[in-house]
């Protein structure tokens, strides 16, 4: 009977010390997810930052453009053939990161307006 208290007891322990840091790992990853508004472009048409099309959104910050880059599927992006030779109106959600001091938006979803 004490065998079996025990093993439950220790069990248990294992179970709300996994789950506990995983609930937690997921509430930061969600803190960093933003929403930005801009205008959408291709990093190689419009820009001619790139060899292959891929996009950036334009948003204004502070009177400034900053452009946040985003790691998606580049020309092959259902939403490319609006925005590869002009720029269109968008918000993108995702989480932002810098990488090679540059913002970038990983797992974008955009929404064209």
């Amino acid at each position: 009977m004490l065998r079996a208290a025990l093993a439950l007891t220790l069990g248990f322990a294992v179970v709300v010390g996994f789950g506990g840091n995983g609930f937690t790992a997921k509430a930061e990853d969600k803190k960093d997810v933003k929403k930005l508004e801009g205008k959408l472009t291709c990093t190689k048409c419009a820009l001619s930052e790139t060899d292959k099309c891929g996009h950036a959104l334009i948003v204004k910050e502070g009177g400034k453009d900053v452009k946040y880059y985003l790691d998606d599927k580049g020309g092959a992006e259902k939403y490319h053939g609006k925005c590869c030779k002009a720029d269109v109106d968008a918000t993108v959600t995702g989480k932002v990161v810098e990488k090679d001091k540059k913002k970038h938006i990983e797992e974008p979803k955009v929404e064209i307006k």
